[in-house]
């Protein structure tokens, strides 16, 4: 039987130690789902192990998965230059997590956890880290559409950490001039970290945790990582990595 290429999930790093265990965490869930599938993890930057000496340790065939939420530099850039430089491996780049239902449904379940409740005066910040890539700015207004339908029609109004406006702190005032008084912050990060802690400070009530070690994100990153291995290799390049 020929043997699956190795899952290497690629998460971006962060001096908060909680980042390494969450992306752990998340991995876990990831090999209970599929027991037989060998899983990795390689940071682009800050944690060891790196994405490099990760790729190093892998043979024959590999598809990177990127714990990353929309289409920004590092999974345009970032990830196929690291593929690139492993030249020993067939190696596939899969889509970012975002958009996608199953991202939306976590979403929705650390808005809950946090004490979200339906109400005409409700509406939601999707507290995201920021991007000057024009794509990964439509990523996240696509999944604060998608998250609005799922929380029943509430306001979801994207904000940035960097980057790109409007700022968290701009977004909740925009909101309570337009009379919403019960604002919720959604984090739109996949584990806890310098920005995430930022934009859940500026919530005036409820601010969800990150997204971490949701069973919906190990779902969502299997799937990316079936996607990658469906599409013919003419149409697994780089420059066409897309949600």
């Amino acid at each position: 039987m020929q043997q699956q290429p190795t899952l290497v999930a690629v998460a971006h790093g962060s001096r908060d130690p909680r980042a390494l265990h969450t992306a752990l965490a998340l991995l876990d869930r990831v090999r209970e789902l599929r027991p037989r599938l060998d899983v990795r993890l390689g940071h682009i930057e800050l944690n060891l192990p790196l994405l490099d000496d990760t790729l190093r340790e892998v043979s024959g065939a590999a598809v990177l998965v990127p714990l990353l939420l929309g289409r920004g530099h590092h999974v345009k850039r970032d990830l196929p230059a690291a593929a690139a430089r492993a030249a020993h491996l067939r190696t596939r780049v899969a889509a970012p997590l975002g958009p996608h239902p199953l991202l939306v449904e976590a979403l929705y379940e650390r808005l809950v956890e946090s004490g979200w409740t339906p109400n005409p005066g409700a509406a939601v910040v999707l507290a995201a880290a920021g991007s000057r890539d024009p794509d990964s700015a439509a990523d996240t207004r696509r999944t604060a559409a998608l998250l609005s339908e799922r929380l029943g029609g509430a306001p979801v109004v994207p904000a940035y950490a960097s980057a790109a406006a409007p700022t968290v702190p701009d977004a909740v005032r925009a909101l309570a001039a337009r009379g919403h008084h019960r604002i919720a912050v959604a984090s739109y990060f996949a584990a806890p970290g310098r920005f995430a802690t930022q934009c859940a400070s500026a919530a005036p009530a409820l601010a969800a945790a990150p997204l971490g070690d949701h069973p919906a994100l190990a779902r969502l990153l299997l799937h990316r990582y079936d996607e990658a291995r469906a599409l013919p290799v003419s149409l697994v390049r780089p420059e066409l990595v897309s949600a």
